[in-house]
């Protein structure tokens, strides 16, 4: 599972609990301060200026993701565009809403007036894929000629490795400019708040006021500690160097294990995963299963989608004990 496993930074407890005697009801809105805090993030780590009156903090990313298609007012008889390979909660929040999911990674055949949200996820989940800024503009200049909003999920964006993420707000891509254009952040991965449940979503100021309006009536509020906890975790750029680290280590010493004992590792530039094949057994399940027979626990890539029959996602998110296990294993006499 993509889940971390290391300890949630210290500094970011401490703002925990400092902000825990807050009996009021907290800010859907968010604090002044969270909202000027990602600004700066955005700034330093993206190159990206956004109005921080266009942030929201979210219950994790996940619940922007499911819900974002309601929230946008989505309904029968439109379609909700994501990856050919994606994670599976695009589709369920296109479903959610009683929206056409499409799963593709061409809108050539998709028919004018048809697609109302345009789902980005780069780098990608499970493949770790890094969309080139050319790419990125293109799908920028194809949604707003079209009237299509575009939600970009970049909860790795702080993760590259053998490639340089690219956020949709940079003026690169969007010209400098935010509309038409929703952005997704997570601390779950690089602060490792995923207890938390920290997310943010910001961009195209009228999209965040219409989100702002639904959200406020529902009830999708971040606790007021919490909110205290993310102004901290971004504003502290060292404790994400200091997971990065973590992660570009044991990366370094399971892709090797990985290849040396016949897996294939394609894209996997970014992010928390190896995306692997092994062309000597059959689809993803009998891959999967030769893995678990020496107590190997990955995920099938048939989770993702069709195109991901014959490949598995294998995740770093595990203790430096558990991936030394691991490499030991692939190594055993007992492989293949």
């Amino acid at each position: 599972m993509g889940t971390p496993v290391d300890p949630v930074p210290e500094t970011v407890r401490a703002a925990l609990a400092a902000g825990a005697d807050r009996p009021g009801y907290p800010a859907t809105y968010g604090t002044p301060e969270l909202r000027e805090a990602y600004a700066a993030w955005a700034r330093r780590r993206l190159h990206a200026e956004v109005d921080p009156a266009a942030v929201l903090p979210t219950i994790g990313s996940k619940e922007l993701v499911a819900w974002l298609p309601t929230l946008l007012g989505l309904g029968p008889g439109d379609v909700v565009t994501f990856p050919a390979l994606a994670y599976p909660t695009y589709e369920v929040g296109a479903r959610l809403a009683g929206a056409t999911p499409a799963a593709t990674d061409s809108l050539v055949s998709l028919g004018p007036g048809e697609v109302r949200l345009l789902w980005v996820n780069s780098p990608g989940n499970p493949t770790g894929r890094v969309l080139p800024t050319e790419h990125l503009r293109k799908i920028v200049s194809w949604a707003r000629e079209r009237g299509v909003i575009v939600a970009s999920d970049e909860c790795y964006i702080e993760l590259g490795w053998e490639a340089e993420p690219i956020s949709m707000l940079h003026p690169d891509v969007c010209d400098g400019s935010a509309e038409g254009i929703l952005v997704v952040h997570s601390l779950s991965k690089r602060s490792n708040l995923a207890g938390y449940r920290a997310g943010t979503v910001a961009g195209d100021p009228a999209l965040v006021r219409e989100l702002l309006e639904v959200r406020r009536h529902a009830g999708l509020m971040v606790p007021w500690p919490v909110q205290t906890a993310m102004v901290a975790a971004l504003g502290d750029d060292e404790h994400v160097e200091w997971q990065r680290a973590r992660y570009a280590a044991r990366r370094a010493q399971l892709r090797p294990a990985l290849e040396r004992a016949g897996w294939r590792v394609s894209h996997s530039e970014a992010g928390l995963y190896l995306w692997v094949t092994h062309p000597g057994y059959g689809d993803c399940w009998e891959q999967l299963g030769r893995l678990a027979d020496l107590g190997i626990l990955v995920a099938p890539g048939e989770f993702y989608g069709a195109e991901g029959q014959h490949h598995l996602r294998t995740a770093l998110t595990a203790t430096d004990e558990r991936v030394g296990a691991a490499v030991d294993r692939l190594g055993s006499p007992s492989w293949p």
